[in-house]
C-alpha cells in the first residue's frame, strides 16, 4: 500500500521561479542594480494525511509566502536600486542534499528550508559555511541546542517557545494542574519534554502523564468518529484531578480527537484546542489584516504558519540589504544574525535573532479555532533584556556552541 503523502508541487515551484525571474528581470533592465539571490528549498517526505481534510497542505505551502516576501522586498528595493530573485525548489528526502549543494554551487548564499529536524541539520551541513540557511519549518529544540550550526538561523519558533507561550497563559489562568498526554513518536516525546520544562519554569504541576500509542490503524475512514466518541473518554478516565489537558502530538496522530471527548469536562490545549502558533488566518492586530489580504490576493487561500515563517526569512534578507546597503554576504549575514536587525512582522514589536542560538524572537499566538484567544508573552512575565526572552531557551540555559 502506497503511503498517503503530499502532492508533488515541483511543477508549481519551477513555474513560480520562472515567473518571478522574468518579472524581476523586466524591473531591472532599465538601470544597473544590486542583485540579491535567494532560494527556498522544501523537502516533501511521505507522511500520513491529517485527521481533517481542512488541514490538507496546499501545493504551494511556504512558496506562496516566499512570493509575497520577494514582492515586498522588490517594493522597497525599487527605490534603492536593489533587485531580488528567488528560486523555489521542491525536493524529496533522497534529492534534497544534492539540491542544496547545487544551489550553493550556483552562488545562492541565502537559502530558506522547509524540512523536518533531521533533514534540516543535513541541509545546513551540505550548504557549508558560505551559505546562510534559515529554517522556516522545524521546531525541535535540539536544532537550537546540541545540534545547532553556525550557518543556521530559525524563523520557525522552537518547541520551547511554543510550550512556554502556552504555559504562561495557563499560569495566568491559574490552571496549574496539568494532565499531559503525549504521542508515541520521538518528536511527540521531545515535545512532551518541552512541556515538562515549561511546567517547571512557570510553576505548573503535571499530575499525570499518559502515552497514546500509534497502532498504525487507519484514522480517516467511515468510522472515523470512533476514536473520539468511544475511545478517548475511555483513554482519559480515572486521571488524577486536573485543571487542563495538555497534549503533545507533534505527529498529528490523535490530538484532534480529544476536545469534547475527555472523560472529565476540561479544556484541551497544546496540539489541539488552544494551540500555540506563529501565525493564524484569524490574526488581525498590529496591521496583521494587511498581511492577510495581500497574501490571500496572490495565493487565493489563507496564510499558514509555514508561509509566514518563510516570509519572515526572506524579509530578513530584504531588511538587511536596506539597512546595510551592502551586497557583501558576510556583511549581510553578520547583520542579520547579530541581533541588530529589527524585523517588522505584524506582531506589535520589532523582531530580532538571538545571537546565542540563531532563533528569531517573536510573540506567539494562542489560537482557538477561528479566533486568537491571546498572545504571549503575557504581560506579567518580565525579563532583564527582552520580554520575548521569557519564551524559549535563554542565554544561560543554551547548549548551543556556535
Amino acid at each position: 500500500m502506497k503511503p498517503e503523502c503530499w502532492t508533488d508541487a515541483a511543477p508549481l515551484a519551477r513555474g513560480l521561479a520562472v515567473c518571478l525571474g522574468v518579472s524581476l528581470l523586466c524591473a531591472t533592465s532599465a538601470v544597473a542594480q544590486s542583485e540579491y539571490r535567494a532560494a527556498v528549498l522544501r523537502v516533501d517526505a511521505p507522511k500520513p494525511l491529517p485527521i481533517s481534510r481542512l488541514d490538507l497542505p496546499p501545493a504551494d505551502l511556504g512558496l506562496a509566502g516566499a512570493a509575497l516576501a520577494t514582492s515586498d522586498n522588490m517594493t522597497t528595493g525599487s527605490f534603492m536600486k536593489q533587485t531580488y530573485t528567488m528560486e523555489a525548489v521542491v525536493a524529496t528526502p533522497e534529492t534534497a542534499e544534492a539540491e542544496m549543494k547545487r544551489l550553493a554551487a550556483e552562488g545562492i548564499q541565502f537559502i530558506v528550508t522547509i524540512a523536518d529536524e533531521d533533514m534540516t541539520v543535513k541541509l545546513a551541513d551540505a550548504a557549508g559555511e558560505g551559505v546562510l540557511v534559515i529554517n522556516a519549518s522545524a521546531t525541535g529544540d535540539r536544532l537550537r541546542g546540541a545540534d545547532c550550526r553556525p550557518n543556521l538561523l530559525h524563523t520557525a519558533p522552537s518547541d520551547a517557545m511554543l510550550t512556554d507561550a502556552l504555559a504562561q497563559f495557563l499560569a495566568w489562568k491559574r490552571w496549574t494542574r496539568w494532565f499531559l498526554i503525549e504521542g508515541s513518536h520521538p518528536e511527540d516525546k521531545a515535545l512532551a519534554e518541552s512541556y515538562k520544562r515549561a511546567a517547571k519554569k512557570f510553576g505548573a504541576r503535571i499530575v499525570e502523564e499518559r502515552v497514546y500509542e500509534d497502532r498504525g490503524s487507519a484514522r480517516r475512514t467511515d468510522s472515523g468518529q470512533v476514536p473520539g466518541q468511544q475511545e478517548m473518554p475511555a483513554f482519559t478516565q480515572r486521571a488524577a484531578e486536573h485543571d487542563v489537558v495538555v497534549v503533545a502530538d507533534h505527529s498529528g496522530y490523535f490530538a484532534d480527537y480529544l476536545p469534547y471527548h475527555t472523560w472529565e469536562p476540561r479544556p484541551v490545549t497544546g496540539s489541539a484546542g488552544l494551540e500555540p502558533e506563529s501565525w493564524s488566518p484569524a490574526h488581525e492586530a498590529w496591521a496583521g489584516m494587511q498581511f492577510q489580504s495581500r497574501f490571500e490576493k496572490i495565493s487565493n487561500r489563507p496564510a499558514r504558519p509555514e508561509d509566514y515563517q518563510v516570509w519572515m526569512a526572506l524579509r530578513s534578507l530584504g531588511e538587511a540589504a536596506t539597512r546595510t546597503r551592502s551586497e557583501d554576504f558576510t556583511t549581510l549575514r553578520d547583520y542579520i544574525a547579530s541581533g541588530k536587525m529589527e524585523l517588522a512582522a505584524f506582531k506589535g514589536q520589532k523582531l530580532t535573532f538571538r545571537d546565542w542560538d540563531g532563533q528569531l524572537r517573536q510573540p506567539i499566538l494562542l489560537v482557538a479555532g477561528p479566533v486568537v484567544a491571546t498572545v504571549s508573552p503575557q504581560a506579567e512575565f518580565l525579563h532583564q533584556v527582552s520580554q520575548l526572552d521569557t519564551l524559549g531557551i535563554d542565554r544561560p540555559e543554551t547548549q548551543c556552541k556556535r
